[in-house]
């Protein structure tokens, strides 16, 4: 993730969706339906996926075999997250651990202890407080989550596949409880934010990537699952760390490295065919390259690269719009790019795509639009001449003659002072893998990435139908569950905007029903 991209604003249209998600009575296809389970008693309480604490009715009650084992007041769900509010509120302060842990840390502590006992309870809290809680579920707060992760580690979450495990990943994937998971975020925790090599704890990512998924995208949280890829760490703190939880050796590299992230992909697309991969926060060296390896032949997509690039895409655009310009005028702007990292190269390659589509999409348009970028780094200006440039950097690297350091004092001398705001992931990542899942498209190609940076204002369900829209037009659309790539292709706008609301999951608790195994 860019460093643009680490404090989250979210925008009054975000907020009224999800508050929206919250509070629609709709029955839909992913909700409403009863739940088969087969323990009783305790052993449902102590379940996240299926304890409702008060709210048992006392039907189920007697059903389950609960009765007595819970408070005798029957409690909706709004006084549920009334009394969990204020259980938050009152012991915010008391969470802390010491003066070096943070109100926002606390914060995700108490979050994180309802996750672990009631997970539908967990969303409609996140959902409902999502402009006050998507901070500390995911960036800034996860960043600091991450780098204290050994010390915060209570009960797994996820998955963890290791060095240590090659030759074994096609049977572990078989360990994990769910027979279907449509989402995976996965991490091998070598650049976790602007924080570098984390190593094992940078799964607290995925975990958090994924929490908005639920949140914004409603993705049913039952098939979503967090990974983390421990191929070691470079870290030499945590290299010396005796309560370290991840393997102590240093990364592999090369063909070793890739040989496990091989065995990884085959094993989870073997269990799971249709599953959705997003790569998170994978150093420079092997973003581009493990996007490459396998984007045309798995359904997967790394964020960092094409998911910032969608969002800075959308402000670009916004930026001619705001100088009262045509979008044919996009292709004419020069543009400075701040970072020859992952993050800011796929901006480079998006942007540079998006103005040679309105250019003419050929490979003159290509190569016409290369000129109207320079690169910035921590070194200065990324020339030709510089030695050991990255090879994705290196189409962009300028001729020293095409601009001089004279040149550069006097546009400084008579520019303006700009404040940059900022932009987030988030408003764009839970759509595509929505719209992925729902058109059952084969890959996820750079089209219904474009499509989803030019409507990202209406947020998670415009952006899903305007994957699912793409991946049509591109005839990789397969279809998802009852709907078929026939019937998929027959709709209209407004019926994909429709199949996309009817299997966005919504925090409701299901009826339970017990059936022995």
């Amino acid at each position: 993730m860019s460093s643009f991209s680490r404090q989250i604003r979210l925008s009054s249209s975000m907020i009224r969706c999800l508050h929206y998600r919250l509070s629609r009575s709709f029955t839909t296809i992913e909700g409403h339906r009863p739940t088969i389970v087969h323990k009783q008693g305790l052993d449902i309480l102590h379940d996240p996926w299926f304890n409702k604490g008060t709210a048992f009715s006392m039907t189920e009650r007697d059903r389950l075999e609960l009765r007595g084992l819970l408070p005798p007041n029957v409690m909706s769900n709004e006084q549920q997250i009334d009394r969990f509010m204020a259980d938050l509120k009152r012991l915010e302060v008391n969470a802390r651990d010491g003066p070096s842990d943070t109100n926002s840390l606390a914060k995700w502590r108490i979050l994180n202890r309802l996750h672990d006992r009631n997970e539908t309870m967990y969303y409609k809290v996140l959902i409902a407080k999502i402009e006050e809680y998507a901070p500390i579920v995911y960036t800034p707060t996860v960043g600091l989550v991450c780098q204290k992760y050994g010390g915060l580690f209570r009960r797994p979450r996820g998955m963890y596949f290791s060095a240590a495990d090659r030759g074994e990943m096609m049977s572990m994937v078989y360990n994990w409880p769910a027979d279907q998971v449509d989402m995976i975020v996965v991490t091998d925790g070598s650049r976790i934010l602007g924080l570098g090599d984390l190593g094992v704890q940078g799964i607290g990512i995925a975990i958090g990537k994924l929490d908005l998924y639920v949140a914004a995208a409603g993705i049913n949280p039952q098939r979503v699952l967090p990974i983390m890829i421990d191929v070691g760490t470079n870290n030499e703190a945590l290299l010396k760390d005796p309560l370290y939880l991840g393997l102590q050796q240093h990364r592999l590299d090369g063909e070793e490295y890739l040989a496990v992230i091989d065995e990884f992909m085959e094993a989870v697309f073997t269990r799971w065919p249709h599953v959705i991969v997003q790569f998170e926060d994978f150093q420079s060296k092997w973003a581009f390259k493990l996007l490459q390896r396998y984007r045309n032949s798995y359904r997967m997509f790394n964020d960092d690269v094409q998911g910032t690039a969608g969002v800075a895409i959308a402000g670009l655009l916004g930026a001619v719009r705001a100088q009262g310009k045509p979008m044919i005028d996009f292709p004419k702007q020069k543009i400075v790019v701040a970072g020859a990292g992952s993050a800011g190269i796929g901006v480079l390659n998006a942007a540079r795509k998006t103005m040679a589509r309105m250019l003419g999409n050929n490979e003159l348009a290509y190569e016409s639009a290369r000129s109207q970028f320079w690169v910035v780094d921590a070194n200065g200006l990324v020339t030709e001449e510089r030695e050991n440039i990255d090879d994705d950097a290196k189409p962009f690297a300028r001729k020293t003659k095409e601009i001089g350091r004279q040149g550069l004092k006097e546009g400084a001398r008579n520019g303006h002072i700009g404040h940059c705001n900022q932009g987030n992931n988030m408003y764009l990542f839970p759509g595509i893998g929505l719209g992925t899942l729902l058109s059952g498209s084969r890959i996820v190609s750079d089209g219904m990435l474009q499509a989803a940076a030019e409507c990202i204002r209406d947020i998670t369900k415009q952006v899903a139908a305007a994957v699912i829209s793409e991946a049509i037009e591109e005839d990789l659309a397969e279809g998802y569950r009852e709907m078929d790539a026939r019937e998929l292709h027959k709709l209209n706008k407004d019926e994909i905007l429709s199949f996309v609301e009817d299997n966005m999951w919504n925090p409701d608790y299901p009826t339970l029903i017990y059936k022995k195994d």
